[in-house]
């Protein structure tokens, strides 16, 4: 027999228990907060209201021609609950400033990163549930009301359905969409810490570049500002018509808006990672 003892199992890394511990932390916290549940519960139900209504206000009347992008009327509601999603996605780490609880966090885990990417996942988990819902809500409003209201396969306005390539696009990009809207307001609120600045910067981000556009002195000023603006360049992928027209195309467009979520998260875990707590 070899006098030599059986190698040792490798260790697994370090880091990967902290990321577990995080998870779960932050997955208890987001859970028990008060406000979690009825932010979701109200992206659900914005979606859905405003979807809902701007279906029954919309109608094609007989023997006129009318040049609308059905699937992305239905899906209308996404422009609104946005809103609610950046105030969660803020009070999931402003709160821990505003109460002190953030020293506790760090204190327990002191690699930051790890900290901001715990929450960062739980956060695009739960937004990603509550958009899919709120989008089939909106896609089911659609395929009940718009028919009636003149929108007919006999016109060329196919049924909604998810079996057609540009729907299941507009749909799951629209899930995205509110997902990366998410991660853009958690960042931006890692840098702001604060609940009421880090929403009115989201907000201003994501209205301001329209507004911007609508005055702008050129349309080639219009068509630049709607492609770099996070909400101008994201929902185009709702577009499922006149493609060729978009200052963007859709999925180029949702690449803008990642790439907005991924310069302030990597901005908020720098800062994260040099500032006291």
């Amino acid at each position: 027999m070899s006098g030599t003892l059986p190698a040792r199992r490798a260790r697994p890394p370090a880091a990967a228990p902290g990321l577990r511990c995080a998870l779960h932390a932050e997955w208890t916290k987001l859970r028990t907060a008060p406000g979690t549940a009825w932010l979701l519960a109200a992206t659900v139900a914005l979606t859905v209201a405003v979807s809902t209504a701007a279906a029954a206000a919309t109608r094609c009347p007989a023997g006129t021609a009318c040049p609308v992008d059905v699937p992305r009327l239905s899906l209308t509601g996404i422009e609104f609950s946005q809103a609610t999603v950046a105030i969660l996605a803020a009070l999931m780490i402003t709160g821990e400033y505003s109460t002190g609880m953030i020293r506790t966090t760090l204190t327990a885990a002191p690699r930051r990163f790890p900290v901001l990417a715990a929450k960062a996942a739980i956060l695009t988990g739960l937004v990603l549930a509550a958009a899919a819902a709120a989008v089939a809500g909106c896609l089911l409003a659609g395929r009940l009301i718009l028919p009636g209201n003149g929108f007919t396969a006999a016109r060329g306005f196919p049924v909604l359905s998810l079996a057609s390539g540009p729907v299941l696009r507009a749909a799951a990009g629209s899930v995205l969409y509110l997902a990366l809207i998410a991660l853009l307001s958690l960042g931006v609120s890692t840098v702001v810490r604060d609940s009421a600045a880090a929403v009115g910067v989201v907000l201003g981000l994501l209205y301001l570049f329209p507004v911007i556009a609508a005055v702008a002195p050129s349309q080639d000023w219009r068509r630049h500002l709607d492609q770099i603006g996070p909400m101008t360049a994201g929902l185009a992928i709702q577009a499922t018509t006149g493609l060729r027209s978009l200052p963007i195309s859709p999925w180029a467009g949702l690449g803008v808006l990642a790439a907005w979520a991924a310069g302030a998260l990597l901005a908020g875990g720098l800062l994260l990672q040099i500032r006291d707590a």
